[in-house]
């Protein structure tokens, strides 16, 4: 049997390790057009920011060591020009001279690269660059160390994006974010983001959202925005999505869908008989509403790399879907997210509801706890989890790991008090955030409580509502709503005849237990009440310029 593989990073060599580790006499090729294999391409913000200081250790296997553990035919820069299905060949381009080599099954793992927007003037500017491999940061690197740029714009604000603008702040270059989208991190909610937007605002980055750059001039001096700002900058970092590699696949009449990824059946195997492919090109099924997708995601490429190896071995393997859970760090904070987002499911009809739950990374009472906002999106008729984001400085990882494995267990939120994480001081609450969020569901699910969104209240105020503020007066001096009346939740069975019947009651206090309390009390006394969900402190963060 003889196994070509086109790409050697994630999936590829996922796969080609497994395939030796399967079949010990099996020939496996691999053909990589760059001159490496085997890199750690998330690593590569950091090596930027100095946290991985040797180059070295972004470049896990080189083709010796492979060759000598896994007996693999690896092939830096060789790059694959064209397929010929019928024959069962590829064309290979390497070192200026083209050969043919024969493939019994070939597996195409050629990533995504990244989109390059109509920007005018870009041709003809020296410091723009993208970040997808080690001679990209090789690039990068040479640049900022001779030309020592003092200002730097990225143009998308993504996760690389905004690793990236992290990564240059941190060798003392000023930073400008620019986003088409509304806000910051597109795929997540805004006002998940939002807290992501405060964090790099603390730290001097300009952040500027719902504009595109249009045009680029003085050979990359200047941006032009489309409101027709022009900003001056010494650095361009283009990070505005990327778009499967496919021009080999169309070329040998492979099947392509949704923004030209790759169509596979749940085998990994493409329209054409014996070629197969896998990550960042490949369309995938959502987890949870099995419509097509692409995830450029390193964990699922690795899984499929390995899954697809034990198609052609002959084991019995299915790629079920991927939930896209991913995570970044911005600074001192970290936002994390899987499965949907309120968009995706306003796109597809979905009846869904929202909860905020705040709680801290570990026993409030032990030193140095942080806090944890946790937004949780769930059916609320059945319970079923669609999705999860949250934003803390600590912690935030195990907790959307935590509900991700819920969702790909089909738990619903009925599951989530029920799950039992390792508890001591240091290291968790005897209440986690994930518990809290199913009971917090639940009581919305059971009608014990009613909630509005952010994005509704002002709404709400329109139409009558009266807004009520439990705090304690210290808190509402460092920060309050315009039109609410405070009364301290301790204060308020003994003041409860200043609250309005006939009103709908809209509740708020910090974070949202205490005015889960009054709406309790208030409800009890024949009252119409509705939580703020995630209360004054979600408020402010993403609308500041609504509170005094």
């Amino acid at each position: 049997m003889k196994i070509v593989i086109i790409g050697g990073v994630a999936g590829g060599m996922s796969a080609a390790t497994r395939l030796r580790r399967l079949n010990e006499e099996a020939e496996i090729i691999v053909l990589e057009k760059g001159p490496y294999v085997s890199f750690a391409n998330c690593g590569l913000p950091y090596y930027v920011a100095g946290e991985i200081e040797e180059r070295s250790d972004l470049l896990v296997q080189t083709p010796e060591q492979l060759k000598a553990r896994f007996k693999l035919d690896v092939r830096p820069n060789s790059e694959a020009t064209k397929i010929d299905p019928v024959a069962k060949t590829v064309e290979v381009l390497s070192n200026g001279e083209t050969y043919t080599v024969a493939y019994d099954q070939l597996l195409l793992s050629p990533g995504a690269k990244p989109f390059i927007p109509p920007i005018d003037g870009l041709a003809a500017a020296k410091n723009v660059f993208t970040l997808r491999n080690v001679p990209d940061v090789d690039q990068i690197m040479q640049f900022v160390t001779k030309e020592a740029p003092k200002k730097a714009m990225v143009i998308g604000a993504g996760f690389i994006g905004l690793e990236m603008a992290e990564s240059l702040a941190h060798r003392g270059i000023a930073v400008t974010v620019v986003e088409k989208a509304p806000h910051v991190l597109p795929t997540l909610d805004e006002e998940m983001a939002a807290y992501i937007t405060k964090e790099l605002k603390r730290n001097q980055v300009e952040v500027i959202t719902g504009v595109s750059a249009t045009a680029i001039e003085d050979a990359g001096k200047t941006v032009v925005l489309e409101n027709g700002q022009h900003i001056d900058t010494d650095f361009i970092l283009l990070s505005v999505g990327v778009q499967p590699e496919n021009s080999l696949a169309i070329d040998a009449g492979i099947q392509t869908g949704l923004r030209g990824g790759i169509m596979v059946d749940e085998r990994y195997e493409t329209s054409v008989k014996d070629i197969y492919a896998v990550g960042d090109a490949i369309l995938v099924k959502q987890f949870s509403t099995q419509q097509d997708t692409l995830i450029s995601l390193a964990s699922p490429a690795n899984r499929q790399g390995r899954q697809v190896a034990d198609v052609l071995s002959g084991l019995a393997r299915k790629n079920l879907g991927s939930l896209g859970t991913a995570i970044v760090r911005v600074f001192n904070k970290t936002i994390a997210s899987t499965g949907l987002n309120e968009r995706q499911l306003q796109l597809e009809g979905t009846n869904y509801q929202v909860v905020h739950v705040q709680g801290k990374n570990h026993a409030g009472y032990y030193p140095n706890a942080t806090m944890i906002v946790l937004k949780l999106i769930f059916n609320p008729k059945t319970g079923e989890i669609y999705g999860a984001q949250a934003v803390g400085e600590e912690g935030v990882d195990k907790r959307i790991d935590s509900i991700a494995t819920a969702i790909k267990g089909r738990l619903t939120v009925q599951d989530l008090p029920e799950l039992e994480f390792t508890y001591a001081p240091p290291f968790g609450s005897a209440k986690d955030p994930v518990n809290m969020a199913g009971y917090a569901a639940l009581n919305l699910m059971e009608g014990i409580s009613e909630s509005i969104q952010w994005h509704e209240l002002n709404q709400y105020l329109v139409n009558g509502a009266f807004l009520l503020d439990v705090r304690n007066p210290g808190e509402v001096a460092n920060g309050r709503f315009e039109k609410a009346m405070n009364i301290p939740l301790d204060s308020l069975r003994e003041r409860m005849a200043e609250v309005p019947k006939n009103q709908t009651i809209i509740v708020s206090c910090q974070s949202g237990l205490r005015s889960y309390l009054a709406e309790r009390m208030l409800k009890q006394n024949g009252y119409q009440v509705k939580n703020l969900d995630g209360a004054f402190s979600l408020y402010e963060t993403v609308r500041p310029e609504e509170v005094m």
